[in-house]
């Protein structure tokens, strides 16, 4: 069956001229950085000097996706708030002659045309996907989850979406990992697409399997470009893992009934990502990042090449 046909079994556009969707999950709680997160959401953690979803709000619209929905819960207002314009604030620096702050306040404003819609119910990613359905329509749509912040440099997204055009269906972002830490993550069994060095075929998908029983250590991060039938699927899918709606039991569905919604594609990356889930990763992401700024990182390793020198003592 072809791609085309794929599609029209869906009741599905496939490729539409351009994607230009992107949806944001930002509902989560955050627990794992209480009590800092008690009335800030986890998103607006600073990185540095921008909050950690500015970034990932940025890489959407490098990749070309002009059109931004986030899916919010309570307690997201400062999100929204970050992503609109802040009249008085703009007001204060322009009257102090301050050019540098008042374009990096007004950037956040003028990124992409950014939307929102509230997950009522904390169901699970598949759950937050399945919110987007009446704003994204019958186009495919990226999903990008706001803990992963992939380098600029290493444009993951735009792959990602190639691939799309060029094979239909659903696409997804895969690393390697230790096969002690398959079990933290979606893993993926896959075959050889031939002459494409970074692209594999899903044939199959298990959400955080035991290491003893998972099919590859391939781990599935938060970077998806999906074909529109995954919300045909998605509210066919029952609770899973942890009583949520796991978007990976839908993609599973996708990947071993190909006659739904096309096939299901994984882009192998190799590149610099930076995981600001975790804590300890939080932390090193704000290190590199740092020491890679013009602005900060001269000043910044010297200090830091001092600092371990002593011991890490002052």
């Amino acid at each position: 069956m072809s791609i085309d046909s794929w599609a029209s079994a869906a009741g599905r556009t496939a490729r539409p001229t351009r994607l230009r969707k992107a949806v944001i999950p930002a509902a989560g709680l955050g627990t794992r950085f209480l009590p800092a997160t008690k009335a800030t959401p986890k998103e607006m953690l600073p990185v540095i000097d921008k909050p950690a979803i500015q970034y990932v709000v940025e890489e959407a619209v490098a990749a070309g996706l002009d059109d931004v929905l986030m899916i919010t819960g309570r307690n997201k207002r400062p999100v929204e708030d970050h992503f609109d314009r802040a009249y008085e604030l703009e007001g204060a620096l322009e009257a102090k002659g301050d050019r540098h702050r008042l374009a990096a306040v007004r950037e956040s404003s003028e990124l992409a045309a950014v939307h929102y819609v509230r997950q009522g119910d904390p169901k699970g990613l598949g759950h937050a996907v399945l919110c987007a359905e009446p704003h994204v329509g019958n186009e495919p749509f990226a999903v990008l989850l706001g803990d992963d912040l992939i380098d600029p440099r290493d444009p993951l997204l735009s792959r990602m979406i190639e691939v799309q055009r060029q094979y239909g269906g659903s696409v997804i972002a895969l690393i390697a990992v230790d096969p002690e830490q398959i079990h933290l993550y979606g893993c993926a069994a896959t075959l050889p697409v031939a002459d494409q060095a970074d692209l594999v075929r899903v044939t199959d998908l298990v959400e955080k399997p035991a290491t003893e029983s998972a099919p590859s250590n391939l781990a599935i991060i938060g970077r998806y470009v999906l074909a529109p039938a995954v919300f045909d699927v998605l509210r066919e899918t029952k609770p899973g893992r942890g009583g949520e709606i796991q978007l990976t039991d839908a993609l599973r569905t996708l990947a071993t009934d190909p006659s739904i919604g096309g096939p299901v594609h994984g882009v192998l990356f190799n590149g610099r990502r930076y995981d600001t889930g975790d804590r300890s990763d939080y932390l090193r992401t704000i290190v590199k990042l740092a020491c890679e700024r013009d602005d900060l990182g001269p000043g910044f390793r010297a200090w830091l090449e001092e600092f371990v020198a002593k011991g890490f003592t002052d």
